[in-house]
C-alpha cells in the first residue's frame, strides 16, 4: 500500500492565474474563490488540474446565458469583461483547454513569444465576445501547433484577410466555428486547403456575399460536417461527387444556389441532416433523394422547385424527424391513404394549396408545424384544431389564406401563431398551456370578455398576447388580475371603447402595452403605476383624458399619448424618466411651459447613435423567442414603423407657451424635435446649435422672435426643417445647410429675408445700392474715355490726312508705303494659295 499525497498547484501557476483575474472586471464575483488565502488553485472555481502532477490543464470559464426581457441578445452585466492577456496565459504550462466564451471581454493583449503551453493548448474557445478586439488575432493562434478545436464565433474578424492561410498550418485542426465573424473573402476561386484534419467547420452568417460556392470545401476529404448558411453565395453545387465519404451533416441554407439539386447528394450513405431551404434551386427533387435512409432532417422549402412530389420521394426515409417541404411551383401529389414510414417532430410547409395532405393526421408524434405562404381550406375544420390541440406544441400558421370562424376552437399549443389569415368569429378559447398567442391582422369581431374572464379561476401561462388589427369591439373587462405572466399586450388597431380596468395593475411583470387606434376614454388608472417593468406605453390615437400623472413608471423608455384629450401641465414626473428615448405628447390639450428639469432624461444625453432594437424575449420551457416590437411614429411628416432605437420628443399641437428652457438643448442626443403649433415665444438660444444629430426640427405656427441662431447652420444631419409662422426676424443665417431648404421652411415671418426667400434684407439692399452706385461711376468715368479717345483719334486722323494732301513730298511717300504694302500681301496670299 502506498501512502496517498494530496497534490495541489505551484505558487508560479497561482500567480499566474491571479495575474489573469487582476486583468478583468468580475462584476458578479465569478473568481471570488481566486484568492491568496484559498491556497489550492486546483480548488478554484473553473480551474481543472491534473490528478497526479497538480499542474493547471483547464480553465473554463464561459458565461452562463441570461435573455432579459428587453434588450439584443442575452444579458452580459454578469459576465467576465476588461481585457485579459493571452501571454500571461500561456505560461500555465499544460494548459490544453481554454474557454472564455459568451464573456464580454473587449480586448486580447498579447505580446512576447509563445509560453510554454502554446504547444499543449488543442481546445480553445473565444466565441461570443462580440465587443472584442482581436486585430492579428490568427498570427498567434496558427503557432498553436497541438490545436484541434476552435471557436471565434461572433467576434468581429472582418480585418483578417488572410484567416484560411493562417489556420491551413494547423496540422491537428478538426474543429472550426467562424459563426458571424464579419469574414468577407471565402476564397472561391481556390481549389484545395490544405486541412488534413478538419472534421466540422463552420463558417455561417459572415460577409462572403456576393462570392461563388468555395470550391476548396468540397473537396475536404476528412470533413464530417458542412455549415455554410446565412452567407448569400450563389452559383451551383459541383456536378460530380465531391470527397465526400463520411459527410453526416449538409446546411447551406438561406443562400441563393441554383440549378438543380444534384444526383450526388443520394449517394451520401451516411447523411443525416440535409439542409437547402430558402436557395434559388430549380427542377425536381431527385429520386435519388429517397436512398438516404439515415436521413433524420431534411429542409427543402423555399426554393423554385417544380414538378411532383408524392411518396415515392420518401420511400426509405424511416429515421425522418424533421421535414421542409415547399415551392411556389412544386405539385403536392401524394396518395390520401398513403402512411408514411416515418414519425415526425417538425414539419414545415410552404406554398400548399388546396388542402392539406392526409398523411399529416397520421403522425402521432408532431411537435411542431409551421405552413406559411398557403392558400389552403381547412376543410375537416374541427379535426384539424383537434389534431393539433392533442399534440403540436409550436404552431405557426401565419400570414396563409385561412379561412374559419376560430369562436368554438380550443387553442392548447404552447405556442400559438396565426397572425395574417382570414380567421373570423370570435376570439377562441385559450388553454393555461399557451404562452405565446398572436391572432393578429385577421377579422376577429365581438367582445374580448369571454376571453380574459375565465369561468374557472384556473392559473394561465400567457406571457405574450397580441389581437391587434381586427375588428374587436365593446369594453376591456376588468379581468386582468387573471393574466399576471403577461409580459407583452397588444389591443391597437380595434373598436374597444370605455376605460383601462384598474386590475391593470396585477400585471407586475408587464414589458410592452400597446392600445394605439381604439375608442377608449377616461382617466388613466393610478394602478399602472405598479407595473413597475413596463418600457413601452402607447395610448396614442384614442380619447383619454386629464393629467399626465406619476401612473407613468420609471422605466418607460417609448411613451406615446399623441391624439388624446389629456389637459393640464407638462408633470415634472416626465424629468424622471431617466431611461426615455421616445416622448410623444403631440396633439392634446396640455397647457403651461416646458419643465426646465427635462435636462436629467439621462437618454438622451448621449451623443453616441443608438440602434438598439425594441426587442423582446419570451421563454417557453427550453426554447427562447425574440422578435422586435414594432413603434407607429409621426417623423418628418410622416408615419412610419420603427423597430430601433430613435431619440424623439414630439410636443407638438397643444396649447404650451413661454418661453424654451436652455435644458432642452441639453439632449444632445435628440433626433427630432418637434414643438410646432403651440405658443411658444421667445428666441432660440444658440445652444440649439448643441444637437449635433438633429435630423428633423419643427417649430411653426408658435410666436417665436428674433433672429435664426447662426449655430443651426452647423447641423449637418437636418433633413426636415420648418420655422414658418413666426416672428422670426433677420437675415437666414447663411451657409449650405439652412439655405438648401425651400422657401416653404421660412414663410410666414414677415421680419425674415435672405436666401431662399425672394426678400432682400435691408443691410443686403444698401449694399447692393453702394455697389450699383459705384457701377454707375464707373460706368460715367469710361463713358467720358471712349468720349476722349474718340475725339483724339479724330484728331489725329485729319491731322495725318491733311499732312498727305497739303504736303507733296509727305503725300507720294505715303502713298508709295501703301503700294509696298499692298503688294506684299498680295505675295503672301499668292504664295499660300
Amino acid at each position: 500500500m502506498c501512502n496517498s499525497k494530496i497534490v495541489r498547484c505551484n505558487d508560479k501557476e497561482k500567480s499566474t492565474l491571479l495575474k489573469f483575474k487582476h486583468g478583468v472586471t468580475d462584476p458578479s464575483g465569478v473568481l471570488s474563490s481566486w484568492s491568496i488565502e484559498k491556497k489550492d488553485c486546483c480548488q478554484w472555481k473553473g480551474v481543472y488540474c491534473d490528478n497526479t502532477t497538480g499542474k493547471v490543464t483547464e480553465l473554463n470559464l464561459p458565461c452562463p446565458e441570461i435573455y432579459p426581457v428587453y434588450g439584443n441578445g442575452f444579458d452580459k452585466s454578469h459576465c467576465l469583461t476588461g481585457e485579459f492577456n493571452m501571454s500571461s496565459l500561456f505560461e500555465l504550462e499544460f494548459l490544453s483547454y481554454l474557454n472564455l466564451g459568451n464573456n464580454d471581454f473587449n480586448t486580447i493583449q498579447y505580446h512576447g513569444q509563445l509560453g510554454n503551453s502554446s504547444s499543449s493548448i488543442n481546445h480553445l474557445d473565444l466565441s461570443h465576445n462580440d465587443n472584442l478586439e482581436a486585430d492579428n488575432i490568427f498570427y498567434w493562434i496558427s503557432n498553436l501547433s497541438s490545436l484541434q478545436y476552435l471557436d471565434l464565433s461572433g467576434i468581429n474578424l472582418q480585418k483578417e484577410t488572410n484567416w484560411l492561410q493562417s489556420l491551413t498550418v494547423l496540422p491537428s485542426l478538426s474543429v472550426l466555428g467562424l459563426v458571424e465573424c464579419g469574414l468577407r473573402n471565402i476564397y472561391p476561386s481556390l481549389h484545395y486547403a490544405n486541412f488534413t484534419a478538419l472534421e466540422i467547420i463552420d463558417i455561417a452568417a459572415n460577409d462572403f456575399m456576393p462570392n461563388e460556392l468555395p470550391t476548396w470545401v468540397f473537396n475536404l476529404s476528412s470533413i464530417l460536417s458542412i455549415t455554410l448558411a446565412h452567407n448569400f453565395l450563389h452559383g451551383k453545387l459541383p456536378e460530380t461527387l465531391p470527397s465526400f465519404q463520411n459527410l453526416y451533416f449538409l446546411n447551406l441554407e438561406e443562400n441563393d444556389i441554383n440549378g438543380h439539386i444534384p444526383n450526388w447528394v443520394g449517394k451520401l450513405e451516411k447523411l443525416q441532416i440535409l439542409l437547402l431551404a430558402s436557395n434559388s434551386f430549380s427542377g425536381s427533387i431527385p429520386h435519388s433523394l429517397g436512398n438516404l435512409s439515415s436521413l433524420s432532417r431534411l429542409s427543402l422549402e423555399s426554393n423554385f422547385l417544380t414538378g411532383n412530389v408524392s411518396e415515392r420521394n420518401f420511400h426509405s426515409f424511416s429515421r425522418l424527424k424533421s421535414l421542409g417541404l415547399g415551392s411556389p411551383s412544386l405539385i403536392f401529389d401524394f396518395d390520401p391513404d398513403w402512411i408514411p414510414p416515418f414519425q415526425l417532430q417538425f414539419l414545415v410547409l410552404t406554398f400548399v394549396s388546396p388542402k392539406l395532405p392526409s398523411w399529416i393526421y397520421t403522425q402521432n408524434s408532431l411537435t411542431l408545424l409551421n405552413i406559411m405562404n398557403s392558400s389552403i381550406s381547412l376543410e375537416a375544420t374541427h379535426k384539424f384544431w383537434k389534431f393539433v390541440a392533442d399534440q403540436v406544441e409550436y404552431l405557426d400558421l401565419s400570414h396563409n389564406s385561412i379561412n374559419g370562424n376560430m369562436s368554438n376552437v380550443l387553442l392548447n399549443s404552447k405556442v400559438v401563431w396565426l397572425k395574417g389569415n382570414n380567421l373570423r368569429g370570435g376570439l377562441p378559447q385559450v388553454s393555461p398551456n399557451v404562452t405565446l398567442l398572436d391572432l393578429s391582422y385577421n377579422s376577429l369581431s365581438g367582445s374580448i370578455s369571454h376571453f380574459l374572464c375565465p369561468k374557472k379561476n384556473e392559473r394561465n401561462n400567457l406571457k405574450y398576447l397580441d389581437i391587434s388589427h381586427n375588428l374587436l369591439s365593446q369594453e376591456i373587462p376588468d379581468c386582468w388580475m387573471y393574466w399576471k405572466s403577461l409580459l407583452y399586450i397588444n389591443l391597437e388597431d380595434n373598436n374597444l371603447i370605455g376605460q383601462i380596468p384598474y386590475s391593470i395593475g396585477f400585471l407586475s411583470n408587464l414589458f410592452s402595452l400597446s392600445l394605439y387606434n381604439n375608442m377608449l376614454s377616461g382617466e388613466v388608472p393610478i394602478s399602472l403605476k405598479n407595473c413597475k417593468k413596463l418600457r413601452l406605453l402607447n395610448l396614442g390615437e384614442n380619447e383619454f383624458s386629464g393629467a399626465i400623472s406619476n401612473w407613468v413608471g420609471q422605466s418607460i423608455i417609448f411613451l406615446q399619448l399623441r391624439s388624446n384629450q389629456f389637459s393640464g401641465n407638462i408633470s415634472t414626473i416626465i424629468c424622471k424618466l431617466h431611461s426615455l428615448k421616445i416622448l410623444d405628447l403631440s396633439d392634446n390639450k396640455l397647457s403651461g411651459s416646458i419643465p426646465s428639469c427635462c435636462g436629467n432624461i439621462t437618454s438622451m444625453i448621449s451623443k453616441n447613435e443608438s440602434f438598439d432594437s425594441f426587442h423582446v424575449t419570451v421563454h417557453v420551457t427550453n426554447v427562447i423567442f425574440e422578435f422586435d416590437v414594432n413603434l407607429m411614429l409621426l417623423i418628418k411628416g410622416i408615419k412610419l414603423n420603427y423597430t430601433h432605437s430613435i431619440r424623439v420628443v414630439d410636443l407638438s399641437s397643444n396649447n404650451l407657451s413661454g418661453s424654451v428652457p436652455s435644458e432642452l438643448f441639453m439632449l444632445i442626443g435628440l433626433q427630432s424635435l418637434n414643438l410646432s403649433h403651440n405658443q411658444f415665444m421667445g428666441m432660440i438660444p444658440q445652444d440649439i446649435g448643441n444637437l449635433a444629430l438633429l435630423e428633423s426640427l419643427d417649430l411653426a405656427s408658435n410666436l417665436f422672435s428674433g433672429q435664426i441662431p447662426q449655430s443651426m447652420s452647423s447641423l449637418s444631419f437636418l433633413g426636415v426643417l420648418n420655422l414658418s409662422c413666426n416672428n422670426f426676424e433677420g437675415k437666414i443665417p447663411s451657409g449650405t445647410q439652412l439655405q438648401g431648404f425651400s422657401n416653404l421652411s421660412y414663410v410666414e415671418n414677415p421680419k425674415l429675408c435672405g436666401p431662399p426667400l425672394t426678400k432682400i434684407c435691408p443691410q443686403d439692399d444698401q449694399k447692393q445700392r453702394k455697389e450699383n452706385d459705384e457701377d454707375n461711376d464707373k460706368s460715367e468715368i469710361y463713358s467720358w474715355f471712349y468720349m476722349g479717345s474718340g475725339i483724339g483719334f479724330a484728331t489725329s486722323f485729319w491731322t495725318i490726312l491733311g499732312a498727305v494732301f497739303l504736303n507733296r513730298r509727305f503725300r507720294h511717300a505715303y502713298f508709295r508705303f501703301l503700294s509696298q504694302l499692298y503688294d506684299m500681301m498680295m505675295q503672301k496670299f499668292n504664295f499660300i494659295s
